[in-house]
């Protein structure tokens, strides 16, 4: 059902999950299939935990549990939507009439119970809406004055300490979540879904959630996590760069400073210890003329970051609301650079 790049009725399709998830979200009496991917890495950590004595057998456990979990994803993901068109073509060819016109009735409608799962699928692994309602919490109990909600609210993003954080923080912890996840929630799984349809969408999910689980630098997953990490990075390396041109060309169309924005991104970027998520960052930071990064704590010990932008603007609430807006433009910018890119593909291929 799909290609390397998708035929025309699939981009409809990574547009219709787009917009799902734009107006329905991810809501919470709908079973996600990454909570699935969530539990099944934790099963596979215990017992990897267990039998690796060493860092590099934890490392070799650590290979398989990526490898395992994202062949279970993409696979099962393909192995649905086949079955869902084999066993609705099935059925229709059993439906009384001459034999031509089931056969052709059959082959028109047995792809539209895998498109319908496709969209659903690809809306899964986008988290645009998500993301905007985590950030909106944070500020909302900003606006009414109520920090220890805000700081609540923050820490359900954010892996860092937050109960403590002055305003200031907070507004930087969640511009920050926006900017990054503007790839890791939204133009990730687009560019993915674009490439390969659910499958190959779904796959780059599992290793988000590999990552976001088991992916962290310090003494517990350095070694079980690492190729987790690595596979993410790796994962997202077009994406974030496609984000940051996004993002630039959002700040411009939204009136912030884009110019800003492409210096910043330039300059500081590599200050970020992932290899894609100072752009984001860096591009959101020069766009408001603000400046992020700095120390964060996590379980009470300090971690220093490189600073990204420059401190032109106080951070104050409503840079959460700006941040939001660019994570929007862009996300729609990419969007219409898939859909093209899709054109141009299916015209060079006919």
């Amino acid at each position: 059902m799909w290609l390397i790049w998708p035929a025309w009725p699939q981009v409809v399709l990574v547009v219709v999950a787009y917009m799902l998830d734009l107006v329905m979200g991810d809501p919470p009496w709908m079973p996600h299939p990454v909570v699935g991917l969530g539990k099944l890495i934790s099963c596979l950590e215990k017992p990897a935990r267990r039998l690796a004595r060493t860092g590099w057998q934890e490392r070799v456990s650590g290979v398989f549990i990526a490898v395992f979990v994202v062949g279970i994803a993409g696979f099962s993901t393909w192995l649905l939507l086949y079955v869902a068109g084999f066993v609705t073509q099935q059925v229709i060819r059993h439906v009384p009439g001459p034999v031509v016109e089931r056969t052709h009735l059959s082959n028109y409608l047995a792809s539209y119970p895998g498109y319908a799962l496709s969209a659903f699928f690809i809306s899964t692994t986008i988290a645009l809406r998500g993301l905007t309602e985590a950030a909106l919490s944070v500020k909302r109990a900003l606006d009414r004055g109520d920090l220890a909600r805000a700081r609540r609210e923050l820490g359900k993003i954010v892996g860092r300490d937050t109960a403590r954080l002055p305003v200031d923080e907070i507004v930087r912890g969640t511009v920050e979540t926006v900017a990054e996840n503007t790839v890791d929630a939204v133009i990730s799984p687009l560019f993915y879904a674009f490439l390969g349809g659910a499958p190959l969408a779904m796959t780059y999910r599992a290793v988000n959630t590999l990552d976001s689980m088991i992916g962290y630098r310090n003494k517990t997953y350095v070694n079980l996590g690492w190729a987790s990490a690595k596979l993410d990075d790796l994962a997202n390396y077009i994406p974030a760069r496609v984000a940051g041109v996004a993002l630039v060309a959002a700040a411009w169309l939204t009136g912030k400073d884009a110019q800003e924005a492409w210096r910043i991104i330039r300059r500081d970027a590599r200050k970020h210890p992932s290899p894609n998520g100072g752009i984001p960052e860096s591009a959101v930071a020069g766009a408001l003329r603000v400046r992020l990064g700095g120390v964060n704590y996590y379980q009470g010990v300090p971690s220093h970051r490189g600073h990204l932008g420059d401190p032109d603007r106080p951070l104050q609430p409503s840079h959460i609301d700006d941040a939001i807006r660019l994570l929007y433009v862009a996300s729609a910018i990419a969007l219409i650079l898939g859909v093209v890119a899709s054109c141009i593909l299916s015209y060079i291929k006919s």
